[in-house]
């Protein structure tokens, strides 16, 4: 029974991804690649990241939700908290959402107040 045990928790310890893809910087604009399930257990991680982000002043921070598999209110809660934190809100852009996460969006009501781009050359392009 115990190695039944263990052989679950093996399976299952790195299930989710780490929410943050990675974080790059160019020219004024910061790109943050977001990925796997964004919800209630690691929305403090993204929100970490993303406020540094904000706090750095960039010209352009664009959240690349190509990676992004779920979002749950708490996530769009926090994309909401970030984007106030921009001196320029209009500067604080989505990019690529997939079906699930552009469909929360759009539930949400968020669609009309994001500026969400399809691609994150699109958002990168972007006129501000």
């Amino acid at each position: 029974m115990a190695e039944g045990g263990d052989a679950t928790r093996d399976e299952t310890s790195g299930i989710r991804e780490d929410p943050i893809a990675g974080i790059a910087r160019n020219d004024g604009s910061i790109v943050v690649s977001l990925a796997g399930e964004l919800d209630l257990y690691n929305a403090h991680e993204v929100r970490e990241a993303l406020l540094e982000c904000c706090s750095e002043g960039p010209q352009r921070l664009v959240v690349d939700l190509s990676g992004v598999k779920f979002i749950d209110s708490t996530a769009l809660g926090v994309l909401i908290e970030a984007r106030t934190r921009m001196e320029n809100r209009r500067a604080f852009l989505l990019a690529a959402p997939g079906l699930e996460t552009k469909r929360a969006l759009e539930i949400s009501g968020l669609d009309r107040h994001f500026s969400v781009h399809d691609s994150l050359d699109a958002a990168l392009a972007a006129t501000l």
